[in-house]
């Protein structure tokens, strides 16, 4: 067993030291030659420009580039910043509904009134951080891309390793920040409760969930608002300027192009971000929360119980010795490089990660503990569990193996390099209906894998270590945050470089260049997803039941042959489809404003199509914005207030139900929609990049085949982009939402709920 000082030192010597790494990953960006060319960070104004080059013809390129960054830059910062101010006033009203209703509940017994007080307080101050931090991690990770993808692109000319170091490097820069902060300012938080709360570590974990709550909070916003934006500027710019006016992607003819290139920050990076941090601080607090009730929590032991936030700080080490092969050893030379470059990274930081999980559980945790597990006699609802330290070891391990699987086999059905979307692509020689048949299968049938890995993984971590082992599980999956952070930002950096390389007019061979990065992005997006939903799928299952414990629902009360449990069942299998209804649609109304305005400008600006008159790129933006804004409103709505209509009107059984029919088909609908979105993506550059003779036989741009194909990416945008990512937050956010609410439902009527009372009585 270690003393209690080494938590003490080692989790916030390893957040300073990714906060470090980061910083100094950063300057390498900053510090980009080419040639006569210095990336700099102006100190005047704080604008981000790259200094001029020496030769004459590379001049206008540069401050061609400079520009466009500048502008993405602006819109993204514009947006974010009204964005946060709808969220400011959300967290404020969620404050005082938090406060209220968790300190006017009646004490249960062994409670006082001051406890359940102290609880409202902590609870409430524990969600802002959460917010807060989501809040800045988000925006921190689009400060960095958009820092970086012009630079890509000028480093795009010198060839692959390059820009593909740079993209990568940025990315590693807000996968370290993000993953070092967000688990500094949890511990700094735990830290700071304690001295309220003392031994008591129930209370204090249970006011620490409110964390969770936060930061899922804020990236549910972030997510649809961010995907409404990026994918209403993105169908519009793709519909008039590639299917009606036949101009490439990216031309800086098309006037929703900045619109485009903003939404990659805003949405898959903010909002990414957002919702990889929500995952990391909902499963930190489900395993603390069930390590309190355990034989842990009761013996006080401090090393023991730190043992989650242990394996992420691990972590954080780990993915820093893994991103020097991506950066320095092995970089990607060349284009069939790339992808293999990334996969190298999840795979490495998993390998090196398992021998460290088991020598953190055999040090941590003592030989044997007692956790609580819900029981089949109502008359004690709870029996003991044994649990050994080396079945910790286990758990940690099928989440961390098990995130692996899924990161390959995304890679399978979303990389042009394999077959499933070489079928998409071929499928486009009739046309965008049977690409678009393919696409759909493809994406069924890539929900095989990810559920049979999530349902052994749940086996496993349930048979040893109950739900503790499947919190456990998630936190595995998310040991390597850091690494699948920057893979997962590699992918915007990369698109936005693209382009800027076509609209500051860098060539056809540096377009080329940046096309591979982006494809391979492309993939990178689609395993990052795919790492949140099986996480999410862990950590919603671990704080459902952290719900049943905190509930007092034993396991005949929540048995599906109770009328209950089924009736929420229904409900809640049904709401992945309806808040996938609204945000679709979100992405369709906000798109037909933009085609509308792309047509209005081609109309009636003089020149826009031979290049001498110039689009109003600005207007586009502020169409993404307030549609985006306004849309977001509602999904947002549905998932708050579900859970608690549910819990307070129909009880703590409903609720229980209907967690757990959101969780069985949101997981399966978020992977087959991100692929799907993926694999259509892809088809599209595979096409595009004539990479060899099948693809060159469906090409060029322009042909019917990339006509269909682009179809398809566009149908499948807002699937991969918007509701697919979405549907994960919804899974975990409603979850807990409904563990932080759990004392006042159980305060109405013992957990049966008004409506239920009103029929009793």
């Amino acid at each position: 067993m270690l003393p209690d000082f080494v938590p003490l030192l080692l989790i916030p010597t390893s957040c300073v030291v990714g906060i470090l790494f980061a910083c100094w990953l950063w300057k390498r960006v900053a510090q980009i030659r080419v040639g006569g060319v210095h990336s700099v960070m102006s100190g005047a104004n704080g604008r981000e420009y790259l200094l001029e080059e020496e030769q004459r013809g590379e001049e206008e390129v540069i401050e061609k580039a400079a520009k466009i960054q500048s502008a993405i830059s602006e819109g993204a910062v514009s947006f974010l910043t009204t964005e946060y101010k709808y969220m400011g006033i959300f967290m404020i009203i969620m404050s005082v509904v938090i406060f209220s209703l968790l300190s006017t509940v009646t004490p249960e017994e062994g409670r006082t009134k001051s406890d359940e007080l102290r609880n409202g307080i902590f609870s409430t101050s524990a969600f802002v951080l959460g917010a807060v931090t989501s809040i800045v991690s988000g925006f921190l990770g689009m400060k960095i891309a958009t820092f970086a993808n012009a630079r890509t692109a000028v480093e795009a000319r010198k060839g692959i390793a390059p820009a593909f170091m740079c993209a990568f490097r940025s990315g590693a820069v807000m996968g370290f920040l993000l993953s070092s902060l967000g688990l500094l300012v949890l511990f700094l938080t735990i830290i700071t409760f304690k001295q309220f709360y003392q031994n008591n570590w129930v209370g204090l974990f249970e006011a620490i969930t409110g964390y969770g709550l936060g930061g899922s909070a804020i990236a549910l916003f972030a997510r649809v608002g961010g995907g409404i934006y990026t994918k209403a500027a993105d169908v519009g710019a793709d519909l008039v300027g590639k299917l009606e006016k036949d101009i490439p992607e990216d031309d800086p003819r098309n006037p929703a192009v900045i619109a485009d290139n903003v939404g990659d920050n805003v949405g898959d990076i903010a909002g990414m971000g957002a919702d990889l941090f929500g995952s990391f601080a909902e499963s930190t607090c489900a395993a603390l929360i069930i390590s309190a009730v355990s034989s842990l929590g009761s013996n006080h032991d401090f090393v023991a119980m730190s043992f989650p936030l242990l394996i992420s700080a691990a972590g954080i080490l780990v993915c820093l010795v893994t991103t020097f092969i991506a950066t320095d050893l092995k970089p990607a030379k060349v284009i069939s490089e790339i992808e293999t470059s990334l996969k190298v990274q999840l795979i490495v930081s998993t390998i090196l990660m398992t021998p460290v999980a088991y020598f953190i559980a055999t040090w941590a945790l003592p030989t044997e503990f007692a956790i609580s597990v819900p029981g089949s006699d109502p008359a004690q609802p709870f029996d003991v569990k044994v649990v050994k330290n080396w079945y910790m070891f286990m758990t940690v391990s099928v989440g961390l193996w098990g995130g692996l699987l899924i990161g390959l086999q995304t890679e399978y059905f979303t990389s042009n390099r394999y077959t499933p979307v070489r079928e998409c692509a071929d499928a486009c020689r009739t046309g965008a209906a049977t690409d678009i048949i393919f696409g759909l299968a493809l994406g069924y049938k890539s929900c095989i894998i990810p559920t049979i890995v999530i349902a052994l993984s749940i086996f496993v971590g349930n048979s040893l270590a109950g739900m503790y082992g499947i919190a456990m599980a998630a936190l595995g999956m998310l040991s390597t945050l850091a690494t699948g952070l920057a893979i997962d930002a590699y992918g915007p950096i990369s698109d936005n470089a693209g382009g800027i390389a076509e609209m500051a007019g860098m060539g056809s061979d540096v377009r080329e260049r940046t096309d591979a990065l982006d494809a391979a992005g492309n993939t990178t997006a689609a395993i990052g997803k795919g790492f949140a939903i099986g996480s999410a799928a862990l950590v919603s299952l671990a704080l459902f039941g952290a719900f049943i414990t905190r509930s007092k629902i034993d396991l005949v009360h929540s048995s599906i042959l109770d009328p209950k449990v089924f009736a929420g069942l229904l409900y809640g299998a049904m709401l992945p489809y309806w808040f996938s209804a609204m945000t679709m649609k979100s992405v369709g109304k906000a798109a037909l404003a933009m085609v509308a305005e792309v047509r209005r400008q081609f109309d009636t600006i003089p020149g826009l199509m031979e290049g001498t008159g110039q689009p109003d790129y600005k207007k586009c933006v502020e169409i993404s914005t307030a549609s985006s804004l306004a849309e977001m409103l509602s999904p947002g709505a549905l998932v708050m207030l579900s859970p608690v209509v549910m819990g307070a009107l129909f009880g703590t059984q409903a609720l229980a139900g209907m967690l757990a029919g959101a969780l069985v088909s949101g997981v399966q609908l978020a992977v087959s929609m991100s692929n799907t979105g993926g694999a259509w993506d892809n088809a599209k550059k595979y096409i595009e990049a004539g990479a060899n003779e099948h693809a060159r036989e469906l090409g060029p741009k322009g042909s019917d085949a990339h006509k269909a194909a682009v179809v398809g990416d566009t149908v499948g945008d807002p699937l991969k982009d918007t509701s697919g990512p979405s549907l994960n937050i919804l899974v975990k956010l409603m979850a807990v939402e409904s563990l932080v609410f759990a004392p006042f439902f159980y305060n109405i009527n013992g957990g049966q709920g008004l409506i239920f009372q009103f029929f009793n009585s």
